[in-house]
């Protein structure tokens, strides 16, 4: 086989375009690019040209040859997806998707000088402010209330990813083009109103992104020892909002609401061994931290079964090769399904305990009741399920009588995540977003369109699909600003660039500052970077640098 993806699809689909061949696709029951799970290589018909290797914009695709041992699982699962090939032990051929359709991009009329504010700036900000810039006139600011950029990529990819985070070279190459400024550590609502940023530019796209998190709805829930995945994840990447440890790491159990891959990640980094983490871009609090910890089992407790699961094969895939984590199965009986996901786990789980090692333990058919304990958390308490599928096919878990109590100190939620409002822009309370159509922002749900305002990302559809999602995302929220600019809804005033009045700002040249400190003191230590993680410190790192020049 000539070459292999060895990563969940970042959705972005660059490799699929330069296939010269055509022989990159989900599987055939995924034919959407922008939500599959992961992409894969037809091994007959690659011509090893190399040209997907070259495109991939995190590093995720590989000669055969060059497998690492615990990327040899992945030239199977390649192979599994393509009839015809040896290594799909004679699986019957299959009607393969067609490639990712191109959207046409708009183009405005010759002459038109363009600036447009973007509010956020992770992946969905920079992929609708790279759609932007590929036109002639447009200027592009991006604001987010934190002091770096990147979003999620920065303070949400687990640190022991840092293949994922390779994308941050394209998000500096976006950065770097003409007509692009960065005003860090501005927040709309306190630093700047809406109606500010439609005073100073043309139109706002908002990519804020979905930071809260899900509530589960029961008693107990906000006893001390709980916590949320997500405040796990943002302490452990150095996101200067969270840098208290959330959970307790002198528990011996760490129960997890929620089977996702955030789930799987937290249950992974808090159990992996702190000299392995020590080599990447791990938060310093939370490697300290680590290097104390006393956890040594983390339950993940999911209502419905192993077919259902939440995660990703490929993130359960890593797991099942970690070298210090053993995943369990108590319930073996439920993994004789030929679903692929309990044939993974079939395989891939230990069937005994082994008290010398640390362990993730899967438990199925458990829905959360109650967090037990009075002052603090000594328990979970839950309902056991079973599985009934309804007309419209869909599996849902259905209370049972029998219950228990999973005794633990620390409850963490991972059941997914909502948007929150914007001060000065319109909020749909009940899906949890910016109410929209293709990206355009409306006055009320269902109401007139708001003018010159648009919405891309997670605050656009809801937290679904990967970072690469948010390419064709943008592409239909750029499109619909543009058509708009070239149909006259949008009359670009045609003014300099908007200089906006908001303080201790940091601009690019600041951001590359702080992140060539980062990277320099991290190479120091053989890792990545070393992320500042005060907001005082890192305008300490900027002056110090600017003044040595």
């Amino acid at each position: 086989m000539p070459h292999v993806v060895t990563q969940p699809c970042c959705g972005d689909a660059s490799c699929v375009f330069a296939c010269p061949v055509n022989c990159i696709h989900p599987t055939p029951d995924e034919p959407d690019f922008a939500t599959a799970e992961m992409v894969y290589i037809d091994p007959v018909s690659c011509v090893d040209c190399g040209a997907c290797v070259r495109a991939c914009p995190v590093g995720a695709i590989k000669p055969h040859t060059k497998l690492d041992d615990d990327e040899l699982v992945f030239m199977e699962l390649n192979a599994l997806f393509h009839a015809g090939s040896d290594a799909g032990n004679g699986l019957e051929s299959a009607t393969r998707p067609a490639q990712a359709p191109v959207p046409p991009v708009v183009r405005v009329p010759e002459g038109t000088s363009l600036d447009v504010a973007i509010v956020g700036a992770g992946p969905a900000a920079l992929y609708a402010a790279d759609e932007l810039l590929k036109q002639r006139g447009v200027r592009v600011t991006v604001l987010d209330r934190l002091p770096t950029p990147h979003g999620l990529v920065r303070a949400g990819v687990a640190p022991d990813h840092q293949h994922t985070k390779d994308i941050g070279r394209l998000f500096a190459q976006i950065e770097s083009q003409p007509g692009f400024a960065y005003r860090l550590g501005v927040e709309v609502g306190r630093d700047v109103t809406h109606d500010q940023l439609l005073t100073s530019h043309d139109a706002v796209v908002y990519a804020t992104g979905a930071p809260a998190d899900r509530q589960l709805g029961v008693p107990g829930e906000g006893l001390p020892g709980t916590a949320t995945a997500t405040e796990v994840v943002a302490w452990y990447n150095g996101h200067p909002d969270h840098v208290q440890a959330p959970l307790d790491l002198q528990a011996e159990r760490v129960v997890v609401v929620g089977n996702g891959n955030v789930a799987l990640d937290v249950a992974r980094v808090i159990l992996s061994e702190p000299d392995e983490l020590a080599r990447t871009d791990i938060a310093d609090h939370a490697l300290a931290a680590l290097r104390q910890s006393a956890v040594r089992e983390v339950v993940l407790v999911a209502r419905r079964g192993p077919a259902q699961a939440a995660f990703t094969v490929p993130e359960m895939v890593g797991l099942l090769h970690h070298r210090d984590i053993d995943v369990v199965v108590e319930q073996r009986e439920l993994l004789g399904g030929d679903d692929q996901k309990s044939a993974l786990l079939r395989d891939g789980s230990v069937p005994v305990v082994d008290p010398a090692r640390r362990r993730v333990v899967l438990r199925f058919l458990a829905a959360p009741e109650a967090v037990i304990g009075d002052d603090v958390v000594e328990g979970l308490q839950v309902v056991h399920t079973s599985l009934e599928t309804r007309a419209d096919g869909a599996v849902v878990a259905v209370p049972m009588q029998e219950r228990e109590v999973i005794a633990t100190s620390c409850v963490l939620r991972s059941v997914g995540y909502r948007s929150t409002p914007v001060p000065g822009v319109p909020f749909d309370p009940a899906l949890h977003r910016i109410p929209n159509i293709d990206g355009r922002v409306l006055a009320e749900p269902g109401g007139e369109l708001l003018p010159r305002t648009y919405v891309v990302g997670w605050a656009k559809r809801g937290p679904t699909g990967f970072i690469g999602t948010n390419k064709s995302c943008s592409l239909e929220t750029v499109n619909a600003l543009l058509t708009d600019v070239a149909t006259g809804r949008v009359v670009p005033a045609g003014r300099p660039r908007p200089v906006l009045h908001d303080g201790a700002a940091l601009d690019r040249a600041d951001w590359l500052l702080l992140d060539v400190h980062e990277r320099r003191a991290g190479r120091e230590q053989g890792r990545p970077r070393r992320k500042v993680v005060d907001r005082l410190a890192m305008a300490d790192v900027v002056r110090t640098a600017k003044a040595a020049r």
